[in-house]
């Protein structure tokens, strides 16, 4: 059975560029086993990537069972397990004896996303499987019930990682990893005729830094809670930006924004709040903007019709047991309306292409009228 399905650089983008069209595909038994022991899968993609499996196959480009044993240093039931699991779910491919990597493996490390990549499957198996087993709780009291999980005593998962100095590290290599993945959407947004620029919870400032290297006029201010606007400090005083990269410490939600913007930018932020919370964020945004500033929603985008892609479903575990006791990963028009609740009118979408359901979703402040 295929857990991830191969594709070529040619048809890459299909089943993700327009997330809005995407369907299911009809469940078969493979599937269903996939789905009932999917842990295991899980796990042989992560133990794979711990033990450089498919480092170790791409230099090589083949390799019978007794190369892979003795470079990887594995016993023989141990080699048998690995390649068993590996195969089985079609992340090798095995002919006349010997092993190559998946169509699907080697499209990600030609492109340069594989250590992003592993930085997710990291991620996924130091902070979210945990959280997970309490989806259950999670949508019947409608709480992240999987916080639990991680120790501390704050209410939401980035102020708890802050008592937790290792997993927020895990943490935020996912989130540099998962903001460069999204990274060639930045280059579409006109900002030419822009000089201000707000990053609503910038993270380690991956984005900030990459739309002041696209845009020379740019200044751009981040948004980040104090217990983790370290992160965005350190990474702008390493930069070549310091004069035109800042960092604000604040809660985007109880402290006052700097207003006379020309562009705000909310990058994988809007799927980790409830929708009232985002009409809240949106309509500051709105009040911080000059007229005709541009509002970019940046992140994973479920179909409008409500059934895929199957990314975005599993992705929306996550924030369903974890972060924050609200947010999904949102269709595209959920996200629109919240931008008419919150006073936007003009908008406007950019699919994405590749094998994550990003999007970009632009929208301009007109001329004041009432709150619809």
């Amino acid at each position: 059975m295929n857990a991830i399905p191969n594709f070529s650089p040619a048809d890459a983008p299909v089943g993700m560029a327009r997330p809005d069209e995407a369907r299911p595909s009809p469940l078969t038994a493979d599937g269903l086993s996939l789905l009932l022991m999917g842990h295991a899968a899980f796990q042989y993609l992560r133990v794979s990537c711990e033990l450089g499996l498919f480092d170790l196959i791409a230099r090589h480009r083949h390799l019978d069972r007794a190369a892979i044993q003795k470079e990887l240093h594995l016993a023989d039931r141990a080699v048998d397990i690995l390649l068993l699991g590996a195969t089985s779910l079609g992340l090798l491919i095995k002919h006349a004896g010997r092993y190559s990597i998946a169509t699907v493996v080697a499209h990600l490390m030609d492109n340069g996303q594989w250590q992003q990549f592993t930085d997710v499957v990291a991620f996924e198996h130091e902070i979210v499987s945990e959280g997970q087993r309490d989806l259950l709780d999670s949508l019947r009291t409608n709480t992240n019930a999987g916080l639990r999980r991680i120790p501390g005593r704050a209410g939401n998962l980035y102020q708890r990682l802050g008592e937790n100095p290792r997993l927020q590290q895990v943490f935020y290599r996912y989130m540099r990893s998962w903001s460069q993945l999204a990274h060639s959407h930045l280059s579409q947004i006109d900002l030419s005729g822009a000089s201000t620029l707000l990053d609503c919870g910038g993270g380690d400032a991956v984005n900030a830094l990459a739309l002041a290297d696209l845009h020379p006029q740019l200044r751009v201010t981040i948004l980040e809670l104090p217990e983790s606007a370290v992160y965005a400090t350190d990474a702008v005083a390493a930069s070549s930006h310091t004069r035109r990269v800042d960092v604000l410490e604040c809660d985007m939600f109880t402290a006052p924004w700097p207003t006379g913007i020309d562009c705000v930018l909310f990058a994988h932020q809007l799927v980790i709040w409830t929708l009232e919370e985002n009409i809240i964020l949106l309509t500051k945004a709105h009040d911080a903007l000059v007229e005709g500033g541009q509002l970019v929603i940046l992140n994973s985008m479920s179909n409008d019709a409500g059934d895929g892609p199957l990314f975005a479903a599993l992705d929306s575990a996550y924030f369903a047991s974890m972060p924050a006791e609200g947010g999904m990963i949102y269709s595209w028009a959920q996200h629109e309306r919240c931008l008419r609740a919150a006073g936007f009118t003009r908008m406007r979408r950019i699919y994405g292409e590749g094998w994550t359901p990003h999007g970009l979703i632009v929208a301009t402040k007109q001329t004041r009228g009432p709150r619809r």
